[in-house]
């Protein structure tokens, strides 16, 4: 069977493509393709327990059996489009992100802004850079739109992502949250960002003067 690799991050970096077919013997499982890129790359021997797989756009365990013409992504630890959620290369509006939610029955709106900082991890930085798995990055950033919604009744919740080469001082992500009251709204915003810094497939790239680093390697 022939699947399609799709690789992000540092494992892209390391292996010098972003994508690339891969025959298998059948029958195959993600374990399967796991060890045979584990033995030809060593990215993924450095990285192997701290990989998550997505098969068509869908998180995935190694048990996963696979089928031909398969998309297989594997997705490095996150670091930190349309509709309520999106992915730009270009700066971000606040304000814009917020009137998606914003509503006359909004007595609360809550929003959290992350810009870059010339300063992380006791080095000096020049820029970011940041990449996505923009199709899965949105699709989870919409599943957790809806979560917040379903968990607490009457709230709405945007999420805005910039990914390429942000500048000191950049907003690199904005998310909103509007609800009846201000609590609801804290302790949404609140989950949203915490639970966007933990699933979303997007990783951070820190250009510093003494070196250049994705964050995944630099814990």
């Amino acid at each position: 069977m022939r699947v399609q690799v799709l690789l992000f991050g540092a494992l892209r970096e390391a292996a010098g493509a972003r994508e690339f077919p891969l025959t298998l013997p059948e029958p195959a499982s993600v374990a399967t393709l796991r060890a045979l890129l584990e033995e030809s790359h060593p990215a993924f021997a450095k990285l192997a327990g701290r990989l998550r797989v997505a098969v068509n756009r869908e998180f995935a365990d190694d048990a996963c059996e696979l089928a031909d013409g398969d998309e297989v992504a594997f997705l490095p630890p996150v670091s930190g489009g349309s509709g309520r959620c999106s992915l730009s290369e270009q700066p971000l509006d606040a304000a814009a992100v917020a009137a998606r939610v914003t509503r006359p029955d909004a007595g609360g709106v809550v929003q959290f802004v992350g810009a870059v900082r010339d300063h992380a991890r006791g080095r000096a930085i020049r820029h970011l850079e940041y990449e996505a798995y923009p199709p899965m990055a949105l699709s989870e950033m919409e599943k957790i739109c809806d979560a917040a919604e379903r968990r607490w009744p009457g709230v709405r919740v945007a999420i805005a992502h910039r990914v390429g080469h942000l500048a000191i001082g950049d907003l690199a992500v904005v998310v909103v949250a509007a609800a009846p009251h201000r609590a609801e709204a804290f302790d949404a915003c609140r989950f949203a960002i915490d639970t966007l810094k933990e699933r979303v497939p997007i990783w951070k790239k820190e250009v510093a003067t003494d070196g250049a680093y994705w964050v995944d390697d630099h814990p």
